[in-house]
């Protein structure tokens, strides 16, 4: 897959926003069943809950962005900034594409757009 420039990142989040959602509210289902006793159901419906984290984080992954966490949910843009290999870094929580860091460096390195 090839480079987002910003506003590819911040467009291609915008389309992917409702499928982060359903990752986190199925993340919290499957957290729910596996620990047993829960009113969503038993063994049957935690599977079927795993089966669709695994397809929605696939289609994320088809779309070239990078879905480096699961809790918290955190989704890379490959892209460039003057010249320098970057992601631009969504965390779960954050209510816009507003950070990036280098991609040598990691998370850690995250700094505002």
């Amino acid at each position: 897959m090839g480079l987002f420039t910003l506003a590819e990142a911040r467009t291609e989040l915008a389309r992917l926003l409702p499928t982060l959602h359903e990752i986190v509210r199925l993340r919290a289902d499957a957290a729910e069943l596996a620990a047993g006793g829960s009113t969503l159901g038993g063994l049957p419906e935690f599977k079927a809950a795993q089966a669709r984290l695994d397809d929605l984080m696939e289609s994320v992954q088809r779309t070239g962005a990078e879905l480096k966490g699961f809790a918290p949910l955190l989704v890379d843009f490959p892209s460039e900034r003057d010249g320098v290999p970057v992601l631009l870094c969504w965390l779960e929580g954050d209510t816009e594409l507003g950070w990036y860091h280098r991609a040598d460096v990691g998370f850690a390195g995250r700094r505002p757009l």
